[in-house]
């Protein structure tokens, strides 16, 4: 019983640590105080960055100057991490500017004219067209904070979305989608509207008691607008919406116009001003019975391993040690007679080896990350900080890994060592660059603001050559300078025959079965990975995914060793690749669900956004493979070496 209740107690304490998670803020940025006029440490403009267009109906994001909006005239990009360029995050400065408490209604930001006449209008015209259609939605970014749009969803619940549509099409039959529920005028048939106005309101908590001048802003929301304004000259935002037919035959002009207005709440802490965003995500009351579900799991394999541990084993190792001259007693059955041919070493170990090594990369690169996120450095508000973070852990992580794959190539009694730190420097990241490469020609192909620069790609390929590649040769060194790994009894030199086996101790039903368990832990938590990354929703709750991420390493650990522990009672001893695949069997069902999740929740239309949804799920199967093969493969190895150290061998 005692580890059933330790694990209790962990999870117990990580469970307090997923709360403190979303209590505790670590800012990306330094507070900006806001003045009336400027003064020394107080700003008075304020400033509108817009960031690319997305949709959940296309893995295809474009920048903000790839439509015919506004642009500014001195445009300014601040300079962006890693993890933002890889995840196609493009922002720019914008012409909306405000003055701090300086309210504006109606103000025009640009006009923009569309002749027939002219095929370069035509053509941004059919795109800002192809936009609407697909729904594709603003991102803007005030003070380092998204924009929202909030709405009533149902149960009179008010969702925050961070990002607005830029308008909507009400298709030929009538269909409409959820941007144009804002407006009963939009009732034209086979007509888009565009959002050209936008109200926005900015929220600010005042310094007044507080040690610092001036004020800090705490939220900003955007309602948008559609109005077709007939005179530039005399703006007025009312009237009807701004509609493009479909046909496009006469001159369209376009009116682009905002208003601002700024309003006093010392509610709201600087500190916490991204909870009205977070807390408007849904699902808090789901993740608790996920993790209560994948507690069930662990407690219930928990206890069937500890059963076997301290019953069976026991009393199997009493057994066997018992000194006596009866043949009974010395007789030898179940997993004491493979005791010679239990450590033989594997075919294709230099493969293993391979796997076993990148496995432990990413393992202590997944740790790190996840802890970090827990503590609030890798909060929404630093941009891009946690691709960054795992891309530069991994890079880092190379000693690691060669040098777990050269100890356990030279534990198989391998010899080729040279082929062997190649592969583990190469194989494996070189399947998910060339994956990713192919990925990002189709972004290029497409114009898209997700296609990776050409100089990122040079870096990426310097930090993987120049830095992870050298570490690896510096871990592999002294992996094959230390001694093999020694094995607590000898291996017979004629291989023992194996009995014929019924069908659940076959390799094949047990690899299938062992990856049920750790993906029934999982696989509500990845939904909302999975929503975060297609549907464009923010994921914050890392408190639950390192809670989950523990209860993976345990449920992956004990059903390898279970289905193990079965296999040797069968006289069964090839465990070294079956204890590594039928944990990473988990992988394989998470790519099924990531097909039924595609087929069933994403509205993803178009070839090149199917190949790219697949083409990463592949990178991340790919990935879960290593990383649950590894945690399976040596929590088996430390099991049988441990029952195998305890009995008496002639």
């Amino acid at each position: 019983m005692g580890r059933p209740r330790g694990v209790l107690l962990l999870l117990l304490v990580l469970g307090g640590s997923a709360a403190l998670a979303g209590a505790f803020y670590l800012p990306g940025l330094a507070p900006v105080s806001f003045c009336e006029g400027e003064k020394p440490g107080c700003k008075s403009h304020i400033e509108l960055f817009v960031n690319r267009l997305d949709s959940v109906e296309s893995v295809l994001p474009y920048e903000y100057d790839a439509f015919d909006f506004c642009q500014d005239a001195t445009e300014k990009r601040p300079s962006e991490n890693l993890g933002q360029v890889l995840f196609g995050e493009r922002i720019a400065s914008s012409p909306y500017k405000f003055v701090f408490k300086k309210p504006e209604i109606c103000q025009q930001a640009c006009v923009k004219s569309y002749d027939p006449k002219k095929p370069e209008d035509k053509t941004k015209l059919d795109f800002l067209k192809k936009g609407m259609q697909l729904n594709y939605q603003h991102h803007w970014i005030i003070d380092n904070m998204p924009v929202t749009w909030c709405y009533d969803i149902e149960d009179t619940q008010k969702y925050c979305n961070p990002g607005f549509p830029m308008g909507c099409f009400i298709a030929s039959d009538g269909r409409v989608k959820d941007a144009c529920v804002i407006s009963s005028d939009f009732n034209k048939k086979n007509t888009f509207y565009l959002f050209n106005h936008v109200d926005i309101k900015i929220q600010f908590h005042s310094g007044k008691d507080e040690s610092w001048p001036g004020a800090r802003l705490v939220s900003v929301r955007l309602e948008p607008k559609s109005y077709k304004h007939t005179d530039a000259n005399k703006l007025e935002c009312a009237g009807p919406p701004m509609e493009i037919p479909a046909e496009f035959n006469s001159k369209v002009d376009v009116i682009y116009t905002y208003s601002v207005q700024f309003e006093e709440n010392n509610d709201i802490k600087w500190a916490s001003r991204w909870d009205y965003i977070l807390e408007s995500m849904p699902h808090t009351n789901i993740q608790w019975f996920s993790i209560m579900n994948s507690l069930v799991i662990v407690l219930f394999l928990s206890g069937m391993v500890a059963m076997i541990l301290l019953r069976t084993l026991h009393k199997d190792i009493a057994r066997y040690n018992q000194i006596d001259s009866s043949e009974d007693a010395q007789e030898e059955f179940g997993w004491k007679l493979v005791h010679g041919d239990v450590f033989r070493p594997p075919r294709k170990g230099m493969l293993l080896s391979v796997f076993l090594g990148q496995g432990t990369q990413i393992f202590i690169m997944t740790f790190i990350t996840l802890f970090l996120a827990c503590l609030g450095f890798l909060s929404p508000a630093n941009r891009g900080a946690l691709m960054t973070c795992a891309v530069v852990l991994w890079v880092l992580l190379g000693t690691p890994a060669g040098y777990v794959s050269a100890r356990m190539y030279k534990t198989f009694r391998g010899e080729k060592w040279k082929t062997n730190v190649l592969l583990t420097a190469l194989l494996c990241p070189g399947i998910v660059f060339a994956d990713f490469f192919i990925m990002n020609l189709i972004l290029w192909v497409k114009g898209s603001s997700a296609a990776i620069p050409f100089g990122t790609l040079v870096a990426i390929l310097a930090m993987w050559f120049g830095i992870s590649v050298p570490l690896t040769f510096i871990g592999a060194y002294f992996g094959f300078k230390e001694k093999p790994i020694e094995h607590p009894v000898r291996t017979n030199q004629i291989p023992r025959q194996i009995p014929e086996q019924s069908f659940f101790t076959k390799p094949l039903p047990g690899i299938i079965m062992g990856g049920i368990l750790p993906f029934g832990c999982i696989f509500i938590q990845l939904f909302f990975i999975l929503n975060s990354i297609w549907s464009h929703q923010m994921y914050y709750m890392f408190g639950f995914l390192f809670l989950v991420f523990i209860i993976l390493l345990i449920t992956c650990s004990e059903a390898t060793v279970l289905l193990c522990y079965f296999h040797l009672c069968a006289e069964d001893y090839h465990w070294w690749w079956r204890s590594f695949l039928t944990s990473s069997f988990t992988a394989v069902y998470l790519f099924i669900y990531a097909v039924h999740y595609f087929f069933s929740k994403l509205q993803i239309t178009g070839t090149a956004s199917t190949i790219l949804y697949f083409g990463y799920t592949m990178i991340m199967v790919l990935i879960f493979f290593l990383f649950t093969g590894t945690i399976g493969f040596f929590a088996c190895f430390w099991f049988v070496s441990k029952i195998y150290s305890v009995v008496k061998v002639d």
